[in-house]
């Protein structure tokens, strides 16, 4: 006798998790669905750390890659051919080798009689939301409309994330060389007129002064500088990767001015997205809120979501319990509240994401176009401040001379 992680929903749709002794997997689900529960999950007990942190390990597959795949498996199993056979067909062909060896891998199990949903969870490194799709798909008969309404959700969303990549990229750009511009003239030009100013013992102005003192004391510490900015953005990187210190870096983040309504916005849009995909595929509003908050990247929402999964256990409303958190827009919340009075509730997530994408682009685009200006203004500032401090004593050298 072997022990299995059990994870199902009962007929109330709450969820639960115990530890059992079966003989083998599939008569531990076997023995659950004679009960009348919805099995979500089972595997043996030494997995149950490895598939707890599906959603946050830090090995994940390129999304893009797994994209593709998941269409070319819909489009074999569409066609008529096995799921075990496309696994076969697609595992050997696959031109990302991690993705490949983790496909062969989920290939391999089903063989062995592995559930296809498990197969995949086992990996940990597949998304919780494309298993939680996977294992609905498999309870519902309907696999390949669920496959292609996460390919759908899959597309929107890196959609979304290149858009918003690809607008921060040239503030991005423009910073970096301003950063060497300032660094180049402090450092190289400014010691350099220090140097002639001081062989013709001039008299020199007070911004002058300052500006020649900076020039040569940054000279003489850059590298010490440029080190101790790469170990500070090392310590921040580690510090950062702490569950505590992430949450703190959330809320930080969602009090920024202009920028924490605009990331509050985007966390809103991909938590109602998930919620949207899963409710339509069929999953329980319980675990599709606790998946939800494994697929989210913040820490701060997934707590948010954990707290919302218990109170809607308890028989709260999705609206009333994401409004108990503080965190969530109450146009959000207000329009969930409406989905739910008319029984839409799948439908009108859809709508608030598609609201607060559209909202999150406008306001990006709007930012980005304040943000550019000010770049440049400031950069010409700069240089023109660095000019006339250095060559005020030249003007003065002049009228000397006359």
């Amino acid at each position: 006798m072997a022990e299995f992680v059990l994870r199902y929903a009962d007929l109330r749709g709450q969820m639960h998790e115990q530890v059992a002794d079966a003989p083998s997997e599939r008569e531990a689900r076997e023995r659950l669905t004679q009960q009348g529960f919805l099995v979500y999950s089972i595997h043996p007990k030494a997995l149950g750390a490895r598939l707890s942190g599906v959603a946050s390990s830090g090995k994940k597959v390129n999304l893009e890659k797994f994209l593709i795949f998941n269409q070319q498996f819909v489009t074999l199993i569409r066609a008529g051919l096995p799921i075990l056979k496309s696994l076969d067909l697609l595992a050997d062909r696959l031109t990302d080798e991690k993705l490949g060896r983790h496909i062969s891998a989920v290939r391999d199990e089903v063989k062995t009689g592995t559930v296809l949903s498990d197969a995949f969870a086992h990996q940990g490194v597949f998304p919780a939301i494309y298993i939680t799709s996977v294992l609905a798909g498999e309870k519902s008969g309907s696999l390949v409309e669920v496959l292609e309404r996460y390919i759908s959700y899959q597309r929107l969303t890196l959609s979304l994330k290149k858009k918003l990549l690809v607008s921060l990229l040239y503030p991005a750009v423009l910073i970096v060389l301003v950063i060497c511009l300032i660094v180049f003239l402090v450092t190289y030009v400014v010691p350099n007129f220090a140097a002639l100013y001081n062989s013709m013992e001039a008299r020199l102005p007070a911004a002058t002064r300052i500006l020649i003192a900076v020039g040569t004391t940054a000279r003489s510490y850059v590298l010490l500088g440029i080190a101790c900015l790469f170990g500070l953005l090392l310590a921040l990187y580690f510090w950062a990767r702490r569950p505590s210190s992430q949450e703190r870096l959330d809320r930080i983040k969602m009090h920024l001015p202009l920028l924490g309504e605009v990331w509050t916005k985007y966390q809103v849009a991909q938590m109602s997205r998930v919620l949207g995909t899963l409710l339509v595929g069929g999953i329980p509003l319980v675990q599709a809120l606790e998946t939800a908050g494994r697929s989210l990247g913040s820490v701060l929402l997934e707590k948010a979501l954990h707290s919302t999964s218990e109170l809607v256990r308890e028989g709260k409303s999705l609206s009333a319990a994401l409004a108990k958190t503080g965190l969530i827009p109450e146009l959000a919340v207000d329009m969930m509240e409406v989905g739910e009075s008319t029984g839409a509730l799948p439908q009108m997530l859809t709508s608030v994401a598609e609201f607060y994408e559209e909202d999150v682009s406008t306001r990006m685009t709007a930012l980005l176009s304040l943000i550019e200006p000010a770049i440049m203004i400031g950069m010409g500032v700069f240089v023109a401040f660095v000019l006339v401090a250095l060559y005020l004593p030249i003007f003065s050298l002049a009228d000397t001379i006359r």
